[in-house]
């Protein structure tokens, strides 16, 4: 009996490694369709992709915890329509930059796009526009930086208050066996929460597919896991309230039905700086970027248009 108890917990010791490592490696032959470039950084390859006219006023996209830079495609598009020069870029874990181990906390994400902006040669103030925990890394990274951000657009920010599913939250509370359960669970339960909250829609061609398959590659979800003990854990109140003592335009776009950040964010936000512009997109829920670029484009147009 004692050495079936053995066998039983050394299969639940060695199953999760062993998933995590028939999983698909990001690697050159996964990365062959890609219709952007990649630099190598200090803790390794990442992808991202321009869009727009080589002179326009450069806007630098930040996307969130789980869907990579494609999210911001529609958004991209309308804004090369206004003569923007679009930078989006897949964060390290996520899309076809690579997946390096550690913590994935604010200094890990902010170097990333400060190594990224400085290996593209960017000098001049952006806008800045962060999606979800996206918006938190925005946000840390306009405090770290105020020169050289010119207006900072949040869409469904992280850091004010959010919400995940049970899974998600059991895993991220319990070490170890969190990490054992999200390595082997955590695409289905990715998959079954694409399925619910995002139907295929005609007008997203493989978008959901797409979403769906992302953490099926080696380390996705050992990223999503230590963002979600780290970045998204850290309240960024004290942030946002240093940036409403600045002349910094801010602009928080928000879904009326957003299951993960709720409406009540934007009254913390209009409560900490209130210098800051705010819009509710009716309907909208925190698939927002992808769903109604048309009401964040509508949002932006004030901004967009501010002097800096």
């Amino acid at each position: 009996m004692i050495w079936a108890l053995l066998a039983l917990i050394l299969v639940l010791l060695l199953l999760p490694v062993v998933v995590e490592a028939l999983r698909k490696p990001m690697d050159a032959k996964a990365r062959r369709l890609a219709t952007g470039d990649f630099i190598e950084l200090s803790r390794g390859l990442t992808y991202y992709e321009w869009r727009g006219p080589s002179r326009g006023p450069i806007v630098v996209c930040v996307h969130g915890l789980t869907t990579p830079s494609y999210v911001w495609t529609p958004l991209a598009v309308a804004l090369t329509g206004l003569g923007m020069r679009v930078l989006t870029y897949d964060l390290y874990g996520r899309g076809m930059s690579d997946r390096p181990p550690g913590r994935q906390d604010r200094a890990f994400f902010v170097t990333q796009l400060e190594e990224l902006l400085a290996a593209l040669e960017i000098t001049q103030g952006v806008t800045l526009i962060g999606y979800s925990m996206g918006g938190a890394i925005a946000t840390a990274y306009a405090e770290d930086h105020p020169e050289r951000v010119d207006r900072l657009v949040l869409v469904a920010p992280v850091g004010l208050g959010h919400r995940v599913s049970r899974f998600l939250s059991f895993c991220a509370r319990v070490p170890v066996l969190g990490d054992g359960l999200i390595r082997v669970l955590g695409d289905i339960m990715h998959r079954r929460s694409i399925n619910r909250a995002l139907p295929a829609q005609p007008e997203l061609p493989d978008f959901v597919k797409r979403s769906a398959a992302e953490m099926g590659y080696r380390g996705s979800l050992p990223a999503v896991l230590s963002s979600l003990r780290n970045m998204m854990r850290e309240n960024l109140a004290q942030t946002h309230r240093k940036l409403g003592e600045t002349d910094l335009p801010v602009l928080a776009v928000w879904g009326e039905v957003d299951a993960v950040i709720p409406l009540s964010a934007m009254g913390r936000l209009a409560q900490i700086n209130r210098n800051a512009r705010q819009a509710e997109v009716p309907g909208a829920t925190h698939a927002l970027p992808y769903t109604h670029p048309e009401a964040i484009m509508a949002a932006m147009t004030d901004v967009l248009r501010d002097p800096v």
